[in-house]
């Protein structure tokens, strides 16, 4: 079941609690893929579900930004105060063509998907060749995935193992993974205004303290197929000598 578009709008713009979650998670984004010309320059990024609060950094060097979100969920204009890159799609059939999308990000589209497997092919196919996805998912150990109060307390939560199955099923190659959101989902100010400790804390001890999110980068490698040609005749190199009649031995 996807979520309204106005609860996501209102969660991360109108409250203090989502818009440190969008900083944190954004701050992780930008650490795997850095929003620099160099980086950037001529890509084509795009994200689905409600993935436009992380997308902002990458609309000056991007040659192009696309936020798709699924009818079930609805659309909003996006950005606020300049031209709308927001689209309205089909949650499996995107409006893109093939092959067009460089740099995929993926939240609040999967776990809440009542598709999955489709989803994921539609990923597939709109990277093109050597493309990079990266699938934001609430993670099954975190404080968030139990608390309906918050985006990420709606749909499937995932351990990075089912994350990592899931992306290898669809044709994926995983990369990297990462781990964000490690304040309490609470609106307290003491945890809001401590949420920067709370991310740099849990980088460095992971493994005491469960992270909200998941992200899992992937890559598209395609493999050029193998047609007959120089190897069969490598095999037979004597081939074109066939028909040619045999020496006969004649007396000495």
């Amino acid at each position: 079941m996807h979520l309204d578009v106005l609860d996501l709008r209102n969660f991360y713009y109108r409250t203090q609690l989502g818009r440190a979650a969008q900083r944190a998670i954004r701050d992780r984004v930008t650490e795997l893929w850095p929003a620099t010309p160099s980086e950037m320059a001529g890509q084509t990024v795009a994200g689905f579900g409600f993935a436009v609060p992380l997308l902002r950094p990458y609309l000056e060097p991007a040659r192009r930004v696309i936020g798709l979100m699924p009818a079930q969920q609805g659309v909003m204009p996006w950005p606020a105060g300049m031209p709308n890159v927001s689209v309205l799609c089909e949650e499996a059939r995107w409006p893109l063509e093939t092959g067009l999308v460089d740099r995929l990000v993926v939240m609040h589209g999967l776990e809440t998907s009542d598709h999955s497997e489709a989803l994921m092919a539609e990923c597939w196919r709109v990277l093109g060749p050597g493309g990079k996805a990266l699938f934001i998912v609430p993670n099954r150990a975190g404080l968030w995935a139990p608390r309906e109060t918050t985006p990420f307390g709606f749909g499937r939560p995932y351990t990075m193992a089912q994350l990592d199955q899931m992306a290898r099923r669809a044709g994926f190659v995983p990369e990297r993974h990462a781990a964000a959101l490690y304040i309490p989902p609470s609106h307290r100010r003491f945890w809001l205004r401590s949420a920067p400790l709370w991310e740099r804390m849990g980088q460095r001890v992971s493994g005491l303290l469960a992270a909200g999110v998941i992200l899992l980068e992937v890559s598209k490698q395609v493999h050029a197929p193998r047609r007959p040609g120089l190897g069969e005749r490598v095999r037979r190199p004597l081939s074109i000598l066939e028909g040619v009649p045999k020496p006969v031995a004649g007396p000495i």
